[in-house]
């Protein structure tokens, strides 16, 4: 019976699927977890649960039960206590309601977040879920608000407004789970990294015992519909012991994993990124090392507003006779530069196939439409296409300004797939473009501009020792999506060590350099 159940179910999922958009889908965070999946999560929480306990089992996010399935299938029915579901859309409830009407699932059609816990004597000892993975923009003001006060009453974690609505499922159930009790979740694996999942991290260190983090290839995706790399979480909800290790596994499966490590839980509460491990072994002594941010100030390119409206090429130039005073040369995305150079021709303008102008001005309308009437035809353009409305530009005075972004001598770039090994380039610039936020600005500081300013090769020789990086430096630096989809924030590149720069500039003693960094932040 629970096999022919499950292969309606499967059924079902897909013909519910497919009556949603992606788009809906994506916007609701609805991503069905895969049966095999689900029923390895099962098939580990039974190895943790306590032989012949009776199981109350809670998913908070059921859609068509596909946890609920494989609980059947895992545990004796002698065994299932209870089992308990919370699903907010009825596209999927009422389908799964008629699908699970004979069996002793008690189905809520109703949202989780705002639901109230059972009696503390009837609260589940087995929770198992995946929850919408609704990001933060997603998010309205007055429910993200009431959403951050009632996970910070309730399991003590206050989440920053970045935060996706996962995180506030993991901090609520909380207030659900009996003493002891057993949790297995499937969330992004970007909490381990970022900054908003730093107080989940805590969460999981000194409010739970966590017994394992398995985080798959991310090569690998679990939701063939989701771009997100996936991990596992096992916890119970008591208080850890004071010396305690963590299982970290990483590829593969639950049950056979590529690789796996355990790590003290002290040198996790240390550890800023847990994407390292277990594939890499502990850095002793990272915090005394140089970095690049000892030598670069790091920022993003700039984020134009509407690159339809502000990025423009010589022949829209031409078309709309726009001046120089308002255009600026800026690259193309990295796709369209073949190799680790941009020239520059004698106006300073990129040697690329592909050349493109960046539209901006800081004058005044008055003074625009009184001395450049072409500019001005162009900036009412924008008007009619509502590019003064965007968020950027009602933001900016005047609105068609932009920001301050000079042409850095080397950039990096910020998203890419693995190829070849090395998922981020570095690309010397010798031209005077300026670049938008699909790259990576490094400007030299002090010490070193000096250093480059008498020695014009000193740039190059930079730039081709960062493109010399260990890739699995950056990787673990920086954060990974589903499909092996690599970002690199700059606070994440800044992080990287610095040795073979200060290898080409042995004028520049380690301690200089930092003394250097500290004058500059309090001088």
């Amino acid at each position: 019976m629970v096999h022919h159940l499950e292969v309606t179910r499967q059924t079902i999922q897909i013909e519910l699927d497919a009556r949603k958009s992606q788009a809906q889908r994506n916007r609701l965070g609805q991503f069905a977890t895969p049966a095999a999946l689900a029923l390895d999560v099962l098939k580990a929480c039974k190895a943790l649960m306590p032989l012949r306990s009776k199981i109350s089992f809670l998913d908070p996010a059921i859609g068509t039960g596909s946890f609920y399935s494989a609980l059947l299938h895992t545990f004796s029915s002698s065994r299932i206590a209870s089992a308990v579901g919370y699903e907010i859309d009825a596209h999927y409830a009422d389908e799964s309601a008629r699908l699970w009407r004979d069996t002793s699932l008690e189905l809520h059609l109703s949202d989780f977040t705002r639901s109230k816990p059972p009696a503390f004597d009837s609260r589940p000892n087995l929770i198992v879920c995946n929850p919408p993975y609704v990001r933060h923009h997603y998010l309205e003001g007055d429910e993200k608000r009431r959403l951050q006060c009632l996970t910070a009453d309730i399991s003590g974690m206050r989440l920053s407004g970045l935060a996706g609505l996962y995180c506030y499922f993991l901090g609520l159930a909380h207030g659900w789970m009996a003493d002891g009790g057993l949790a297995a979740w499937i969330v992004p694996s970007e909490f381990m990294d970022v900054n908003y999942g730093k107080v989940v991290k805590d969460y999981l260190l000194s409010k739970v015992t966590l017994h394992r983090v398995h985080r798959f290839d991310p090569n690998e995706p679990q939701f063939t519909d989701a771009l997100v790399s996936s991990a596992v979480l096992f916890f119970t909800k008591k208080k850890p012991p004071t010396s305690h290790d963590i299982q970290l596994t990483y590829g593969g499966t639950l049950e056979h994993p590529a690789i796996g490590k355990k790590i003290s839980a002290g040198r996790l509460t240390h550890e800023r990124k847990w994407t390292r491990y277990p594939r890499d072994d502990v850095m002793e002594g990272s915090a005394a090392r140089l970095k690049l941010a000892d030598f670069f100030w790091i920022k993003r390119g700039l984020a134009s507003g509407s690159n339809e409206f502000f990025i423009l090429t010589p022949q829209e130039v031409s078309e709309h006779m726009i001046p120089l005073e308002f255009l600026t040369p800026i690259l193309p995305s990295p796709r369209h530069i073949i190799g680790e150079v941009v020239e520059g021709d004698v106006d300073g303008l990129p040697c690329l196939k592909r050349r493109l102008f960046l539209f901006g001005s800081k004058l005044d309308a008055f003074r625009i439409r009184a001395e450049f009437p072409a500019a001005w035809k162009y900036i009412e353009r924008g008007r009619t296409m509502n590019v003064h409305a965007g968020y950027l530009c009602q933001h900016r005075k005047p609105w068609y300004a932009q920001e301050e972004r000079p042409a850095a001598p080397i950039l990096c770039t910020y998203i890419s797939r693995l190829i070849g090994g090395r998922p981020f380039r570095f690309i010397r610039n010798r031209s005077r473009a300026t670049a938008n936020n699909v790259y990576l600005m490094l400007y030299p500081k002090a010490q070193l501009a000096r250093i480059a300013a008498n020695d014009p090769t000193l740039m190059d020789r930079v730039c081709e020792a960062l493109n010399q990086i260990d890739g699995t430096i950056l990787r673990r630096e920086g954060r990974v999506y589903g499909g092996g989809l690599y970002k690199l924030e700059p606070k994440e590149l800044a992080n990287a060590p610095a040795d073979t720069i200060l290898a080409l500039v042995p004028e520049i003693k380690a301690a200089s350099v930092q003394g250097e960094l500290f004058l500059e932040l309090n001088g």
